[in-house]
This record gives C-alpha cells, sequence and structure tokens, in this order.
C-alpha cells in the first residue's frame, strides 16, 4: 500500500512539473516572438536632410542714402557631419537703392502749394538717382556657433554689376511752371521767392538716363537666429560703386562717377 502511495505522488509530482514547465515556455516564447517581430518591422530613423538654402529680405540705411535687398544662399558644407552649421555660404543679392548728398534737405514753399506735386521741395537738388545691382559674395563664419541662443559672427565679401538711373529733379516755379535745372534756367531755379514746391516723381521719368556700372562690399554679418531654420541677421560694412559717367546730384557740385559709403542692415528669411 505504502508503495502504491509512494508511486501516486510520484506521478502528481512529475505531473505537477511538466505542468508548470509547459505553462511557463509559451510566455517565454510569446515574448521572443513578439521581440523579432519587433526586429523585423522596425522602421530605421529618418534621414533629415542638411540646410542647404536660405532667402532673405532686408533694409539698409547707408550714409549717402538707402537700399532695399533680397538675399538668395546656397550653403555649402565643409563636410556633411557640419552642413548645418552655416560656416561658409554662397550668396546672390538683388538690391534697389537711392542716392541722396549730405547737403540735401527738404523744406517748404515761401509762396504757397504747387499746382502738382508738393509745397516741399530739396533745395539746390538737380537729380534723383537711383541703382539696381546684381551681386555675388561669400559669407564665412569666422566666430561664434549657430546654435539656439547664441550669434555667430561671418565676414562677408560680395561684387557685381550695377545699372545706374539718373532723373532730372523737377521744381514747379512760379511763372515758368514745372522746370529741370539748366544754365538758362538756373537763377529761377534756384530763386526760393518763386519756388512753388517739387513737381512730383512722374515728373522726368520720360528723360530717366541709364549708367552702366559695378558695386563692391565688404561687411561683418551678424546671425541672431534662435533655430537653424530662421535667418535673423545684421550687417555693418563699407559699399563701393563705380559708374560710366561722373553723377552731379546738387547745384554747383562737381559730379563724381564713385560712391563710397558705410552701411547697416537688417534682414528676415528663412532657410530649408
Amino acid at each position: 500500500m505504502k508503495g502504491i502511495v509512494s508511486w501516486f505522488i510520484l506521478m502528481l509530482l512529475c505531473c505537477f512539473s511538466a505542468s508548470y514547465t509547459y505553462a511557463q515556455a509559451p510566455a517565454h516564447s510569446t515574448d521572443t516572438s513578439r521581440r523579432n517581430v519587433r526586429q523585423i518591422h522596425q522602421v530605421p530613423p529618418r534621414k533629415i536632410p542638411p540646410i542647404r538654402h536660405e532667402v532673405s529680405l532686408g533694409f539698409r540705411l547707408n550714409t549717402d542714402g538707402w537700399s532695399v535687398f533680397s538675399d538668395i544662399g546656397r550653403i555649402k558644407p565643409l563636410d556633411p557631419r557640419r552642413a548645418d552649421m552655416f560656416y561658409k555660404v554662397r550668396v546672390w543679392q538683388f538690391e534697389v537703392s537711392e542716392k541722396k548728398d549730405p547737403a540735401e534737405e527738404k523744406i517748404t514753399s515761401e509762396i504757397g502749394p504747387a499746382s502738382s506735386g508738393s509745397d516741399k521741395y530739396i533745395y539746390g537738388k538737380i537729380n534723383n538717382f537711383y541703382a539696381l545691382k546684381l551681386g555675388l559674395g561669400f559669407r564665412k563664419m569666422i566666430a561664434g556657433k549657430p546654435d539656439p541662443g547664441t550669434v555667430s559672427i561671418h565676414w562677408l565679401n560680395l561684387f557685381g554689376v550695377a545699372l545706374g538711373m539718373l532723373k532730372p529733379y523737377y521744381l514747379d516755379v512760379y511763372g515758368d511752371g514745372a522746370i529741370k535745372y539748366s544754365p538758362s534756367t538756373e537763377s529761377d531755379f534756384l530763386n526760393q521767392q518763386l519756388i512753388e514746391g517739387n513737381s512730383g516723381f512722374s515728373q522726368g521719368l520720360s528723360e530717366m538716363k541709364f549708367i552702366p556700372g559695378g558695386h563692391f562690399k565688404s561687411a561683418l554679418h551678424f546671425d541672431f537666429s534662435t533655430n537653424k531654420k530662421n535667418a535673423i541677421a545684421a550687417e555693418a560694412g563699407v559699399n563701393a560703386e563705380y559708374y560710366a559717367q561722373a553723377i552731379a546730384l546738387m547745384a554747383g557740385q562737381t559730379g563724381k562717377p564713385y560712391f563710397v559709403d558705410l552701411y547697416i542692415s537688417l534682414a528676415f528669411g528663412r532657410r530649408w
């Protein structure tokens, strides 16, 4: 009887042990299977393409006038691992500017408003001068890092072609109407007791002369962007322009074919 009981207990223990092993095996197998499935179907992380392009718009104050401009940049990385660091950028720049003489001063007519235009005018001004400029340049980082919250400093050198536009400045003069400066009109053109005001921007457009030239600028470029896809920058530098003929802006002034000025600018844009 004891043998039978012993044998029965042994059989129960064997069955219990087999059942426990069987119960544990599926869980282990399931975990392994799930892990394998995840490994097989796991999607590799998406590779973010490097930033290669930049476009910005800006406004520039020159010591002899003003400009509006647009920059189109192509970022040239030193190596693929530093593609987003903006160490070297090739820049195409389109600019529209107006030149002003330091002696220019806007005053109000002493005898009342003009029949057209405005009763305000610039005494002694004989020409308006505008320029369309296209340039190619390179901007290279010389200090700082373009990480969020930091400022990087770059050195810009740019050169290109310019198209000057010289337009005579007309005044409304009592008894003469709209006149421009010439040896024959000089006395009336400079007589403040006869000047009613300027004749308006459209007067003289048909007489505009186009003068070819070239330009060069060198500047420090400060990048204040808080992230790599925004472009917020200021510039401070020197600009030089040379044209095919002398340009005179004021009466009694000897014309010169070149302009040299200092400037500061502010620009906003995007990178991608």
